[in-house]
């Protein structure tokens, strides 16, 4: 008896199974993506993070003096923005993304969520420790791809 034609000459394989799923464009496909990330490490795995997930670029600031905040809006497609950077709140910074119409999402260790929300509402704050699916989908979101759950 063998196994590859266990019915004989009219075998019907279901060739379906094995095909390739159709190509899905990936979430941050070809985004322009800022990073405001002041723990090395951290800042590092989001960055592979959004290139494995198609980002076209991704530019990581330790630091507020790092960006110019007027030519964000021109320079990037969406943010990941980090509460506090070395002690200084980024919340300032933040309103300004929201003003340019740069989608953004907050990637935090600080949870003050109630805050968050009433300042900026419907923009998503990631606490840390964060999947990695559940940030990219956040800055998908954000930018206006994917689907909300």
């Amino acid at each position: 008896m063998s196994f590859l034609n266990d019915n004989g000459p009219n075998n019907h394989h279901d060739f379906h199974r094995f095909k390739e799923p159709l190509p899905v464009p990936p979430l941050l496909d070809g985004l322009r993506i800022l990073v405001l990330e002041d723990e090395f490490l951290i800042a590092m795995d989001v960055e592979q993070l959004c290139r494995d997930h198609g980002a076209g670029e991704v530019v990581i600031a330790r630091d507020l003096t790092e960006v110019d905040g007027r030519k964000v809006a021109t320079q990037f497609d969406a943010a990941i923005v980090d509460l506090m950077l070395g002690g200084t709140s980024t919340l300032e910074f933040a309103a300004g993304l929201r003003e340019t119409g740069v989608p953004f999402v907050f990637a935090s260790g600080y949870s003050d969520a109630d805050e968050i929300k009433a300042t900026f509402p419907g923009v998503r704050l990631v606490t840390k420790p964060y999947s990695g699916e559940d940030l990219v989908e956040a800055v998908a979101l954000a930018y206006g791809r994917g689907s909300p759950d």
